[in-house]
């Protein structure tokens, strides 16, 4: 409990008086019960056990006197379903008596949860049956929300967007979909964005890890976590930098305690003392923004004593001589103290540390990618682990812990502004492929496109889209401003420049809202603006989306391992599923065939909805890229029902082991086959638990450096070395991907079937549909599909090839700024121009850093998830924090006359201000303040209660941190720069 107030000398949760009504509600719905009936109303008597160890599960349902039968069946089901929090992965057992989803357990047998839940895990159910959700579609009219028929608001919504793709082209509108949408919902809306014919869509992985996408995949090949959450056991030292896994985690914790209590180093840098860094045996306090000094910091120490790998550096890195140069030139101890605030024994205790305790692993979260030079800051976290060896490597990595349930899912296949599913790109030949998969005419697909031109332009993104309702229309690089914007499943108090976004809001033709939980959006947009803003056309939508406990489909967690949920309940009140939905529209705007070509149908409450194990299949026949191919329904179901055949260190099935029901052999597989899991089904590719790994055959899961960059620069080799390879692997140096060509040169041509020769030719394994040049290279030769190549320490194609540091654009520090100064504005980046050193240059003009001396930083609670509109809608989660608040120092109230538990004002050069509660700690230093960032329906003071559909608003409202957060993008992504803006605070 954060906030508490005393009462008679004990502390006590600070409640609400919303709180305490809703108490009073429940108190009243619900019997005094004795213990006996209190265990059988909560299920306890049935037995802890049997939801753990049976999927099905049929007994009579006695009625409620014990006299009679049952109203329904009697019919007892157990549902194995995945936590739709955060991207740990754990499952749970969900019981289900007569349709109604009456009680749950974390599964024990699971190797990744280990049978454990945090509070969010354990409350679930209540997301599912959940009372303050939207129950039907809704529309603004004067100011109110209404309620309309579901044949209204898609008439209403589809003749609307028929008007501005008319008047505007395709272009005008931006889609924006969701981290918690399952593989198949996320794959669907790209393709349906397709089919519109745009580029214009996005989802939450832009402003949370698109950094850590770009920055992994340009140094070594796949833009993921190489490791996984269980290869933590393995670990003799891990270094967690922005990263509070014990609150946004909490689960994954599990591993590293295990892994501290047979001697792991854990250390923790991070500007706030968190309750992971309370667990640490080192805390290294630095400013935020300062990542690069700090790691660079750290690599000084590792060359200036020789701890770096020598030969696996000659064997499989490009550029680190580079690297060296420039860190022993510039990041000597007084330099690195001078910008991030860290004494020279404290970065060398880090080094020693990491190099006398191999493997050591790295793990980072939004902390180190939410910042304007977040991608060069992903690549030092790279470049140190590449220089100690330590990718490739048990125990090693870059644990990459994402956010959402399914953003790493959803970011491999789901709606990207510059790529297709699986990370195809927008060129031609992308577009041709997935024309073939979908079965669709490619110049159909073109002609729906406003022209040839925008096919191939990465559209704008989520962190922009603010700017392409505003900005000058002679600053964007598309024709249209954009007039329409569909919120699928996004929360809006994740963004910055909330008052902005308020204003773009207002001016809209056309406001979609499809999600289970709508509030913020919901209510922003009802809100009364600015005088002038409001467009008196504007038409805003609420579509009451199903949860992902009322459909079935597979989600990828943080370790790339795919799990599969079963339907726990049928869709509640009149929520559909976002592929029904999906499908509906898509049928009146005219390309629903097109979009549902390749999959059955099945009814859900008399209407058509397309099956996601089709949708599935579908993926797996296309995205061979990333080896999202090998993982079929059936094999995904399979092991969800075996998972404790799988070894908890190593993910591996322990033993011969076939699944009862369907005979499939689990044997050699990996839990969850995580991607990549290549080839096809039948080729039974285990997955991949540690990438890059040459000490395994590629067929148990081994691999090498991707060869994604050429085969050599500027005359230098960009392949392996000689000697470099996995185990059992025919060439024993470096090679470029596998192709038609490389596969005849080499001999292994006739190895293809007669339908694999035609279907290869002209090929390369990537685009291969049969699978073929994937077998013969893997199975028969044991030679990656993707070649074997060296990492990339210098990464020639992004705008600092060494990772530089460079001061925020609203830094603190005017001193550092001249000495570090932010890069050149750009134009039209992204479809918009993007400032950088002109906006620095002006606050140092201007003086702001005088004004607002505050570093405001912000992250994660663990009673909240995200936006936290689910979560704050949970009444047993909204018991646990009933306030937004800002942690501030000692030092800094007592200067300011700030008592724990005052309200305080929070201003920032964005002209807004946040009420909110002072929790006074020496968490945060001086210069440091922290907020959470789950928290809406408070608008700079004033409760926003009145603008929320009826029914539908949370429990708990509070200001969001992103109202007032400043402007800053990151470089090559559009990341927003949400951990190092400014602020003052003063006593309200």
């Amino acid at each position: 409990m954060l906030l508490t107030k005393k009462t008679g000398g004990t502390q006590v949760a600070a409640r609400s008086p919303f709180v305490h009504s809703l108490q009073r509600g429940l108190a009243a719905a619900l019997p005094t019960m004795d213990r006996r009936a209190f265990l059988r109303r909560s299920g306890l008597g049935v037995g802890v056990g049997i939801a753990a160890s049976s999927l099905t599960l049929v007994k009579k349902a006695k009625a409620a006197d014990g006299k009679g039968p049952a109203v329904g069946d009697g019919r007892v089901e157990v549902k194995r379903t995945v936590c739709t929090h955060c991207s740990v992965g754990c499952a749970i057992d969900a019981v289900v008596e007569n349709g109604l989803w009456v009680r749950q357990e974390p599964v024990f047998d699971s190797p990744i949860n280990l049978g454990a839940h945090c509070c969010k895990g354990a409350a679930i159910r209540e997301h599912g049956h959940g009372e303050f959700r939207l129950r039907y579609p809704m529309k603004l009219v004067n100011g109110k929300y209404q309620r309309i028929s579901w044949d209204q608001a898609l008439d209403e919504i589809t003749a609307r967007l028929q008007d501005l793709r008319k008047a505007s082209g395709p272009e005008s509108v931006f889609w924006i979909g969701s981290s918690k949408h399952s593989n198949e919902q996320s794959y669907l809306m790209r393709k349906f964005v397709s089919l519109w014919g745009s580029n214009n869509c996005d989802h939450q992985a832009r402003i949370c890890h698109s950094t850590t996408v770009a920055g992994v995949a340009n140094t070594w090949g796949y833009g993921a976590m190489t490791n996984s959450y269980n290869d933590l056991q393995n670990s003799k030292a891990a270094l967690y930098i922005g990263s509070n896994a014990a609150e946004a985690h909490p689960v994954s914790m599990l591993h590293m305690l295990h892994a501290k209590e047979n001697g792991t180093k854990l250390m923790v840098a991070d500007p706030r003392f968190t309750r992971t860094a309370a667990k640490a045996d080192q805390y290294i306090r630095f400013r935020s923004g300062s990542d690069i000094p700090f790691l660079f910091g750290v690599l000084y120490h590792v060359f200036k004593n020789g701890w770096e790998d020598k030969k696996y550096l000659n064997d499989r890195v490009y550029g680190m001589d580079k690297v060296r140069e420039d860190v022993l030139a510039k990041w000597t101890p007084d330099k690195v103290q001078e910008a991030c605030g860290v004494p020279e024994a404290e970065v060398f205790k880090v080094a020693q540390t990491m190099a006398m305790n191999r493997p050591s692993t790295i793990v980072w979260c939004m902390g180190q990618t939410q910042h304007s030079i977040g991608n060069a800051m992903v690549r030092a976290s790279c470049i140190l682990q590449l220089a100690l060896g330590n990718i490739g490597v048990a125990g090693g990595g870059a644990n990459i812990f994402r956010g959402h349930d399914n953003v790493q899912g959803a970011t491999d296949v789901g709606p990207n502004p510059d790529s297709l599913p699986g990370y195809y790109g927008i060129a031609e030949g992308a577009w041709r492929h997935y024309a073939k998969v979908w079965n669709v005419d490619y110049d159909w697909i073109k002609g729906r496109f406003q022209n040839a031109t925008m096919m191939t332009k990465p559209g704008m993104t989520v962190s922009r889209w603010i700017d392409g309702v505003l900005e000058k229309n002679e600053l964007l690089d598309q024709d249209p401003n954009l007039r329409g914007v569909f919120y699928w499943g996004h929360a809006p108090n994740s963004q910055t420049r909330g008052l902005e976004m308020k204003r773009a809001m207002d001016k809209l033709d056309l406001l979609v809202v499809v999600d289970p939980y709508p509030s913020a959006t919901a209510a922003m947009a009802a809100m009364p603006g600015q005088e002038g803003d409001l467009n008196p056309n504007r038409a805003v939508y609420l579509l009451p989306a199903a949860t992902q406990f009322e459909t079935s489909g597979s989600c990828t967690a943080s370790n790339r391992s795919l799990q599969w949920r079963e339907k726990v309940i049928e869709p509640l009140w009149e929520s559909r599923s976002d592929h029904m939905i999906m499908y509906q529209l898509a049928q009146k705007l005219g390309f629903g065939a097109e979009l549902t070509k390749n999959y059955k149908m099945q009814k859900v409450k008399g209407m058509d909805e397309p099956v996601p194990e089709d949708i599935l299949r579908e993926i797996n026949k296309s995205n061979w890229t990333i080896g999202y191919t090998g993982q079929s329904p059936e094999r995904l179901k399979a092991h969800m029902k075996n998972m404790a055949a799988f070894d908890v260190k190593t993910l591996k099935c322990k033993g011969n082991v076939k699944d009862k029901d369907t005979g499939y052999d689990l044997t050699g597989d990996y839990f969850g086959l995580p991607w990549p899991c290549y080839g096809t089904p039948e080729l039974k590719h285990p997955g991949s638990p540690n990438l890059y790994d040459t000490t395994k055959h590629v067929m148990d899961g081994g691999g090498c450096f991707r060869a994604n960059f050429g085969v050599e620069k500027d005359g230098v080799n960009l392949l392996a070395e000689d000697g470099s390879f996995p185990v059992g692997c025919e060439i024993q140096t470096g090679y470029p991907e596998v192709d038609h060509v490389l596969v005849k040169k080499l001999g292994w041509w006739e190895e293809l079937t007669p339908e694999e020769r035609s279907a290869a030719e002209g090929k390369n394994w990537k685009t291969d549909l049969s699978g073929g040049l994937i077998r013969v290279a893997m199975k028969n030769h044991g030679v990656h599909c993707f070649g074997n190549a060296k990492a990339r320490a210098v990464v020639w194609n992004f705008p600092d090839p060494i990772p530089q540091h460079r001061e925020p654009i609203y830094s603190t520090r005017p001193d550092l700024v001249a000495k570090y100064p932010t890069h050149d504005d750009k134009k039209a980046f992204w479809r918009t121009p993007t400032l950088y050193k002109t906006l620095q240059q002006k606050n140092l003009t201007d003086k702001v850093a005088e004004k607002f001396p505050l570093i405001l930083t912000s992250g994660r609670l663990t009673e909240y998830e995200g936006g936290g509109e689910e979560t704050r809608s949970n009444p047993w989660l909204a018991e646990l924090q009933q306030e937004a608040f800002v942690e501030i120092n000692p030092q800094t109230a007592a200067a300011k006359g700030i008592k724990q538990g005052d309200r305080v004002w929070l201003r920032t050069p964005t002209g807004a201000q946040l009420n909110v509660q002072a929790l006074v700690t020496e968490r945060v230093g001086p210069d440091t303040c922290w907020m959470p960032f789950h928290f809406s329906g408070r608008w700079q003071g004033n409760d926003m209660l009145a603008y929320y559909p009826n029914g539908a608003a949370p429990v708990v409202r509070g200001e969001a941190v992103n109202t007032a957060t400043t402007y800053g993008y990151d470089s090559v992504t559009m990341m927003q720069e949400t951990k190092t803006t400014i602020c003052n605070i003063e006593r309200a």
